[in-house]
């Protein structure tokens, strides 16, 4: 299977939802969250538990975890072979509601216009 392409999502005012929060975890905690990108960005569609989830309407959870906290990246398919990285968050028992919507928001916006919603830079 080809690589899988992988976007950041980046808001019009050109704030990167993702970026900003990994910039604030711990250096082994990001660590931790870009090697799951990584194995994302090699395995694709074929990525399964426990490195990632089905959450609902389309949008995944990206896994990672350090101690006893819980790391998720909200990504979404936006080709065959290219996800959209939408934002990350902590959760306890389930990943909250207002972040499943935000990143179905997040992939929506990027879909209507990927050009102004994409981040060009790297992790």
């Amino acid at each position: 299977m080809p690589r899988t392409d992988v976007a950041i999502y980046q808001e019009r005012a050109g704030e990167v939802p993702l970026l900003e929060w990994l910039d604030g975890l711990s250096p082994k905690a990001r660590d931790k969250c870009i090697v799951k990108v990584e194995l994302l960005e090699e395995k694709g569609h074929e990525l399964r538990r426990p490195h990632c989830d089905l959450l609902e309407q389309g949008i995944y959870e990206l896994r990672a975890r350090l101690g006893n906290v819980h790391y998720r990246i909200l990504y979404a398919f936006v080709r065959k072979n290219a996800v959209l990285l939408s934002h990350g968050c902590t959760k306890r028992k389930e990943v909250p509601k207002r972040e499943i919507n935000r990143a179905i928001r997040n992939r929506d916006n990027y879909t209507e216009n990927p050009e102004a919603h994409m981040f060009l830079g790297e992790l």
